[in-house]
């Protein structure tokens, strides 16, 4: 094992050993093993946002084995999806892939000013699909937010008795944001900082903007004159913000975005210290051949730092 991904797992000194085995599974598999990098495919968007939103670009995409396969093929630590993709294609893919079960997931068919999503499965599914961890959603800034963190609290709690990986998407949503604000700089690492109190050990967020949404925390900012100015300033300070730097942060790909505007975004996020991607539309949605490819240049990128 690579002093690196050693140096990881002491930051999790309150886990079992069942949970860094299956953190380190996830830390020494596909091109970026070792590095103390992650590079994970995210396949939640069909009940996210349905299907023709999210497969008819690629239509290989609506077969759920399509995402293992691309997944291994590509070589990402893990892949991440619903109880019914990973149900899918668990037994024929056992062993070959690190597995995340999402276990709460939410819908576009009604909408809410309070965002919540509902659980959808549980650490038995995960245990029994065989994944290293579960995967939760909470949304800072939603009045249904107590909900949330009393949920995963529960499944955390559970999860981490039993051995698996705790990650959190933290999205920040709700009737007092603006839309801008859901990606400000102050909002995003007050996010990462929530996950990490809640006790995730694989935060997920989306990369900052130079916005800042709350006047008392633009104060701080400016007096405190923390650089923000570009993007990997601001992933610095995520990343101080998520346990100075002693919590894996890692960002989502975001809406579709051309090529080389999606590797210029990663460049900003490894120089700014980030520990990797979890990208999904921008992956899947691409053909195979170009998907691959894509995320082989992502994966270098991060690894060459």
């Amino acid at each position: 094992m690579s002093q690196k991904v050693q140096e990881i797992l002491s930051w999790y000194g309150a886990d079992n050993p069942g949970t860094l085995t299956n953190l380190a599974r996830l830390l020494n598999h596909g091109r970026t093993a070792g590095t103390g990098k992650l590079v994970i495919l995210p396949v939640d968007q069909g009940f996210e946002h349905g299907p023709a939103r999210s497969f008819a670009k690629n239509p290989k995409a609506y077969n759920p084995e399509y995402h293992f396969e691309l997944a291994i093929k590509s070589g990402c630590s893990g892949y991440a999806a619903p109880l019914g993709f990973l149900e899918a294609g668990a037994r024929k893919y056992a062993g070959q892939i690190p597995l995340i079960l999402k276990v709460n997931n939410s819908e576009t068919l009604y909408g809410n000013k309070a965002p919540i999503s509902a659980v959808t499965s549980c650490v038995d599914d995960a245990l029994r699909l065989g994944c290293v961890g579960i995967g939760f959603t909470v949304y800072p800034g939603s009045a249904e937010r107590k909900q949330m963190y009393e949920e995963i609290a529960m499944i955390a709690s559970e999860a981490k008795e039993r051995g698996l990986v705790v990650v959190i998407w933290a999205y920040a949503r709700g009737e007092q944001l603006s839309k801008q604000g859901e990606t400000a700089i102050d909002v995003i690492s007050y996010c990462a900082q929530i996950a990490a109190q809640l006790g995730a050990h694989i935060i997920k967020v989306k990369p900052p903007t130079e916005h800042i949404e709350q006047a008392e925390a633009k104060k701080v900012y400016e007096a405190q004159k923390i650089p923000v100015s570009t993007l990997s300033e601001r992933i610095k300070h995520v990343i101080q913000s998520s346990f100075d730097g002693r919590r894996i942060v890692i960002f989502s790909g975001g809406e579709a975005k051309s090529t080389p505007d999606l590797l210029n975004e990663v460049k900003e996020l490894a120089k700014g210290g980030a520990f990797g991607s979890i990208m999904g539309r921008n992956a899947f949605q691409r053909p195979e051949k170009e998907a691959v490819e894509l995320l082989h240049n992502v994966m270098d990128i991060f690894v060459k730092g």
